[in-house]
């Protein structure tokens, strides 16, 4: 099981909307140098993160993505939630037709439903304990006066 990379790339794209959205707009098209992924894709995700209150998205020359609450403000949990579809609200998604007839099969749900929800629930717990603030002081640490970072994002 993986997740998918909409959770990381959207903590990429915070983390550069961060650092270099003061100096140059935050547009699909420099997200994407920096990400190396399609603008499309960082379109979808930006509104995604938009409709759930993470940024704020202009036109124009002032225009690009901008972080809409304080970094404080914003877990890890909060976008994961606006970025990746959890069905039912649950991380783990069980194989559709296990045999009744079989002792496992009838039992499956029995035997791992208690375990994956405390998996879920201990990530979930995680996520909320480390805020943008917390991403931010490591990524400010690690890419200061990186030059070539920024040259990607110009």
């Amino acid at each position: 099981m993986q997740i998918a990379s909409r959770f990381t790339i959207a903590i990429h794209i915070l983390v550069c909307v961060e650092l270099y959205g003061a100096d140059t707009p935050m547009t699909s098209e420099s997200l994407a140098g920096s990400i190396g992924v399609h603008p499309v894709v960082i379109r979808r995700i930006l509104g995604q993160m938009r409709r759930a209150g993470l940024i704020t998205v202009a036109r124009g020359r002032e225009g690009g993505a901008h972080i809409a609450r304080p970094l404080e403000e914003i877990t890890l949990a909060d976008v994961f939630r606006a970025v990746e579809s959890i069905s039912g609200g649950t991380l783990f998604s069980f194989h559709e037709n296990p045999n009744p007839a079989c002792p496992v099969g009838r039992n499956i749900h029995t035997i791992l439903d208690h375990h994956l929800a405390a998996i879920q629930h201990t990530m979930e717990r995680e996520m909320e304990a480390v805020t943008l603030a917390h991403v931010m002081e490591e990524a400010r640490e690690r890419v200061r006066d990186s030059s070539p970072l920024h040259a990607t994002i110009s």
